[in-house]
């Protein structure tokens, strides 16, 4: 019986899925699992065409994704030298953000509904935290100060834009989930990755389901209606445990019934997953551990530094080899 596992990326343009999928598959394996593993690649839903293979998905966190926001938020100084750019406050940024939401994304060609007050509460809190950990993680040089410990290395003017960059690709992806129409055909991928892993059929192998951000909502909506057999379920950098985002849902929150276990990893600076646990809200909490990760990327939300962590990949790796056991 064949082993298989399902990833479900998260928001934002992506790569390419047969790229994606096999960085998932090194940064869990090492290698490249082939037919094994299966992609619910949904991306095009809201951002039409993969990002070209040499640029590095923004949202990871990379220096060059934050070189780009700093760029775009630069003005040009006199005789040529760039001038630090003026910082939008944060709740000018917010404002704008929930507006260009409930706009429209011309790019994406998904309307927007009006109507998206429930993601307000998230949307505020993922501004205010991204600017203070911009400024908390400011290193401080000088007599009698000692540098705050793993400060990114980046100026405060590029982690902000990038912190920033990844707030705004985020609410508005989710905003578009909710409200805009797009969930069903994110949904809809998610359902076809589970029938290609042939979630559904008697005596398979082990069933490993891996979502990441707004990726992990989809991934577990899907779960809980469908209610396929699952070893593991793992949610990384999720949202699922907001308030704001369980008023969303379809279903009251609960682990689905066929789920055996499911492990919740997360990195306390990761601003989208604002509240790091999902215990007792997703009864049975005995079938549930909540994890704290520490992610490295720069904005600490990156999924390929979760799937390299130990606490994240020796759990899945485990689940992977053992016979399969789905809960009911």
């Amino acid at each position: 019986m064949r082993p298989r596992i399902v990833y479900v990326h998260g928001s934002g343009p992506k790569p390419r899925p047969e790229l994606l999928k096999a960085q998932w598959d090194r940064a869990l394996f090492g290698r490249d699992l082939g037919e094994e593993s299966h992609l619910a690649y949904w991306a095009p839903v809201l951002h039409g065409e993969p990002l070209p293979d040499p640029v590095p998905d923004p949202l990871e966190g990379t220096p060059d994704g934050a070189a780009e926001a700093e760029a775009e938020a630069e003005a040009g100084g006199e005789e040529g030298r760039p001038r630090p750019p003026v910082l939008e406050d944060p709740a000018q940024f917010m404002a704008r953000t929930a507006t260009e939401a409930r706009a429209g994304d011309s790019a994406g060609g998904v309307a927007r509904a009006a109507g998206g007050g429930a993601l307000g509460g998230w949307l505020r809190d993922m501004t205010y935290l991204a600017e203070a950990l911009a400024l908390a993680e400011e290193p401080r040089p000088g007599p009698g100060e000692e540098p705050l410990p793993e400060a990114l290395p980046l100026p405060r003017p590029a982690r902000t834009a990038l912190f920033r960059l990844l707030v705004r690709h985020t609410f508005e992806d989710a905003h578009a989930y909710f409200f805009g129409g797009a969930g069903r055909a994110v949904r809809q991928a998610v359902v076809e990755a589970l029938d290609a892993a042939g979630a559904d059929a008697d005596g398979g192998g082990p069933l490993v389901v891996v979502g990441h951000s707004l990726g992990s909502v989809a991934a577990y909506e899907v779960l809980a209606a469908r209610n396929p057999r699952v070893d593991l379920f793992v949610t990384l950098g999720s949202p699922l445990a907001v308030t704001e985002v369980q008023d969303c849902l379809a279903a009251p929150p609960a682990v689905p019934s066929r789920t055996a276990r499911w492990l919740n990893a997360s990195d306390g600076r990761d601003v989208v997953a604002l509240d790091h646990t999902l215990r007792p809200e997703y009864a049975p909490p005995g079938r549930i551990t909540d994890l704290l990760v520490s992610n490295g990327s720069e904005n600490h939300h990156g999924v390929l530094e979760y799937l390299a962590d130990p606490l994240v990949r020796d759990p899945v790796r485990r689940a992977w080899t053992r016979p399969a056991q789905g809960a009911g």
